[in-house]
């Protein structure tokens, strides 16, 4: 069923219940990266690395959200948004993965999350978005089982200290990326090219995964726990049979292969048949740890995937393929709201999934400030895409309980450094000065509106 291009955003009757809200990441907006004891995370060392990010980009200091956290969520107020999604830096809370903890890392999200609460605003925080602590990350990172029994220990600690004050937690975002995007395609750090490693990264993150939801579980049971994964909408880039058998593989290789651990307890049968001889040692009696009940997950989607055979290489032997497409955004991105609906509907059909949440969606668009205006129609005319997509997909039977944009501002796009801007707000790198672009108004208005 296609969407209805026709429909505003505006004319969306979203539930009294819905929420909308605005997200970063801690290594993306945060900076501060050798203050009150922070230790130092993969991302310092791979951006620190020449050749690795666009112009050499750190987030040293990034949009210096350490030190402006407190305006910074005057301007989410003034977006008038319900909820914030945000990542923990693991390296704040323990400088070296496990340990001795950093009173002042702990005290910091202690100032962030009650102050969110002071505005009314929810807080939808994340354990990892990427920055694994680089003590951990010299013992073997996440192909070390020590590091997901770590990792549990930490989201114990967190639930604990911050449990009373949260609306849900998420252990990963993304785990796609962090194994597959970092250890086999080698664009995020550490920047690895090696299959193996890449699956052991990620049979140990859900690993983590699941040893963390129990750990949570136990600490405190009231608060709702989900993972937010960036499933790919995946489309044949021909109608050969050789190319529908390839967006088959892709399927299962780069969505399966997280999907079906999470929540049907096994790998894909094509996936084990033709890689399980390399996934880690004793990977089945892991199965069950990793499969637990979830309250919720998370959809971060951004563009479709298309995709063709490439016989001669490794599985799942496929290869991108850049079709003729407008329009698309600053980054090359395909803008196909379709695609959204399609996947929605496709993966409420295929598996029993808890409710969902689209945890991003949004468009880098590099529009700068002239006149005090940052005049980036493009994105409105995006999200409001992308709205009535999912807005279609809940018509057909998906439940989706929120709508975070990406991003709040502007900020470190990892490996494009800061060449690449997703904000709402735009960020003057050099002054640090927020500019609400006409995005963030369009969306405040789409707040206002909802609530008359």
């Amino acid at each position: 069923m296609p969407i209805d291009s026709e429909e505003s955003s505006h004319d969306i009757q979203f539930a009294e219940d819905f929420i909308l809200g605005v997200a970063t990441a801690a290594y993306q907006i945060e900076g501060a990266v050798l203050e009150d004891g922070r230790g130092t995370c993969i991302w310092d060392t791979f951006s620190h690395t020449p050749g690795r990010t666009v112009n050499g980009d750190t987030g040293d200091v990034a949009c210096d959200h350490y030190h402006r956290w407190q305006s910074d969520l005057e301007l989410i107020k003034e977006l008038g948004v319900d909820a914030y999604r945000f990542s923990i830096a693991w390296p704040r809370v323990f400088p070296h993965g496990s340990g001795q903890i950093n009173q002042r890392g702990l005290a910091f999200y202690d100032r962030l999350i009650d102050g969110c609460l002071e505005r009314d605003i929810k807080v939808f925080p994340t354990l990892y978005h990427w920055d694994l602590p680089q003590s951990l990350a010299d013992k073997g990172g996440w192909t070390n089982r020590s590091t997901a029994d770590a990792f549990a220990h930490y989201a114990a600690t967190v639930m604990d200290h911050f449990g009373d004050r949260l609306d849900a937690m998420t252990t990963f975002n993304e785990p796609w990326c962090s194994s597959i995007l970092s250890h086999l395609l080698g664009v995020h750090a550490p920047g690895e090219k090696n299959l193996d490693t890449a699956l052991a990264v990620a049979h140990g993150q859900h690993r983590a995964h699941g040893l963390a939801i129990q750990a949570m579980r136990a600490a405190r049971d009231s608060v709702p726990l989900g993972i937010v994964l960036n499933t790919q909408s995946i489309y044949a880039a021909s109608d050969s049979e050789r190319d529908n058998a390839a967006a088959s593989r892709h399927e299962n290789f780069h969505n399966g292969l997280f999907l079906d651990p999470l929540f049907n307890g096994q790998y894909p049968s094509e996936v084990v048949e033709k890689l399980g001889d390399r996934l880690p040692r004793g990977w089945r009696e892991d199965l069950s740890t990793i499969a637990q009940p979830l309250d919720f997950w998370g959809l971060n989607y951004y563009t479709p995937m298309r995709v063709a055979d490439a016989a001669t290489a490794e599985y799942p032997a496929t290869r991108i393929v850049d079709v003729v497409a407008e329009p698309r955004t600053d980054i090359g991105w395909e803008v196909d709201p379709q695609a959204l609906y399609d996947m929605l509907v496709n993966l409420h059909t295929r598996y029993t999934l808890p409710p969902c949440y689209i945890t991003e969606n949004g468009a880098a668009y590099n529009h700068g400030v002239r006149d005090g205006v940052v005049d980036d129609q493009p994105r409105i005319d995006y999200m409001q895409q992308h709205l009535v997509a999912m807005q279609s997909a809940m018509n057909h039977g998906v439940d989706i309980r929120g709508y975070f944009a990406w991003s709040l501002m502007d900020n470190f796009e990892w490996a494009e450094g800061y060449s690449m801007r997703f904000g709402l707000i735009h960020v003057d790198y050099t002054t640090q000065k927020r500019t609400f672009k006409r995005s963030a108004h369009w969306y405040q208005s789409l707040m206002q509106q909802r609530r008359g």
